[in-house]
């Protein structure tokens, strides 16, 4: 036995010792003894609770991530240099508010250039129409041949053709002209802004991100060891760093693959986030229900810890219809108000002694009191 613990058991066993001399000693003077148990000693009173079933949730927790399910990155559809900057980081903004300008200079040059060469088809097309509607009536009037009709006809349909190209191009480059406007794709409230007023930026870069109050998404790693217990619908609760409650969800999404750096499997759960307590990528702590159960459960006064283990006193009967106390191991699970749930060491209805159990030496007789105190 390490010295430590020596010393332990030698000071628990003198104390109570002592307490069962002087409880005997004035017992007899008053002439109101308990029965005395075995080898004459007198049986000390305590008070006991009888251990109790309690409905236990099975429960582990997990480190998880908070994602935006209406969030919306925000990134460039053409390059060039940043001009203006609309918003701040914090503002809300309706969906299609423009919230940064890159130089449209080269791009408006394009389009007025597309649109000059449009102009100057459509004036080729009105003269092709002209030279058609003259040759067609000096055909109809015999002056001219069929094939020089025909030629005519040819270049309107050729003229015609190149300006609903031209159409097209002018079209395009109009819609990527609106592109050097980048706006809102929702309405919602401006993140961070990393870029600034003449930063060069790509369709790659990220300008910012609009995300919309509501509901958010765990996203939990479980790792492989108890991925076969996941499943749908399984009860889920988000916990602040004192274990109190946040919110509650279910699993609704199990990653059909694992991690392969992880070694874990990722599942999801939705979170209502009505008063907006909650963040986008935050860190929170997710409490995955894997079932319930009953487990008999203790008063923490009654737990004793020596040597990192722990102990508690029950009182048993004897054969000689009193009863006796005995120092039973346990293995303790979680805290639930008041009590210890007992994991291993006593069973439902066992008498737990709660008070004085600093005097105790296995295997005194007492006088069991039960009481309904926690």
């Amino acid at each position: 036995m390490p010295p430590s613990l020596d010393r332990t058991v030698s000071t628990i066993l003198s104390g109570g010792l002592l307490t069962v001399l002087i409880a005997g000693t004035l017992a007899c003077g008053n002439g109101k003894t308990a029965n005395a148990g075995a080898g004459g000693m007198q049986a000390m009173p305590v008070q006991v609770k009888t251990a109790h079933p309690a409905k236990v949730d099975d429960t582990t927790e997990y480190v998880a991530t908070l994602k935006s399910r209406a969030s919306a990155v925000v990134m460039p559809q053409v390059e060039g240099i940043i001009t203006q900057i609309f918003v701040h980081s914090g503002e809300r903004v309706a969906a299609g508010a423009p919230l940064m300008q890159i130089d449209p200079a080269k791009q408006q040059a394009t389009v007025k250039s597309q649109e000059d060469a449009r102009a100057a088809q459509v004036a080729q097309v009105k003269w092709a129409q002209q030279n058609y509607d003259r040759i067609s009536g000096l055909a109809s009037a015999g002056v001219v041949s069929k094939q020089d009709l025909d030629q005519a006809r040819a270049a309107l349909d050729a003229a015609q053709a190149q300006l609903h190209s031209l159409d097209a191009q002018v079209n395009e480059q109009q819609v990527q002209l609106h592109y050097y406007k980048v706006v809102a794709p929702r309405a919602g409230i401006v993140g961070d802004v990393p870029v600034r007023v003449g930063d060069r930026v790509t369709t790659t870069t990220t300008l910012t991100t609009v995300d919309r109050p509501g509901s958010l998404e765990a996203y939990i790693y479980v790792p492989v060891e108890k991925s076969a217990q996941l499943r749908m619908n399984l009860p889920v609760q988000i916990v602040d760093a004192t274990g109190a409650l946040l919110a509650s969800s279910r699993i609704t999404f199990i990653s059909p693959q694992v991690d392969n750096t992880t070694q874990t499997v990722l599942a999801k759960a939705q979170i209502a986030n009505s008063k907006d307590t909650l963040r986008t990528a935050q860190f929170i702590r997710a409490r995955v229900i894997w079932g319930s159960h009953d487990r008999p459960v203790v008063p923490v006064v009654a737990v004793s810890r020596i040597g990192g283990l722990y102990f508690v006193f029950v009182a048993e009967s004897d054969q000689k219809g009193g009863y006796v106390v005995h120092q039973k191991p346990l293995q303790v699970g979680q805290i639930i108000g008041n009590d210890y749930v007992v994991l291993d060491g006593i069973k439902p209805g066992d008498k737990v002694v709660v008070s004085g159990t600093q005097f105790l030496i296995d295997g005194i007789p007492v006088v069991p009191q039960e009481t309904s105190s926690s």
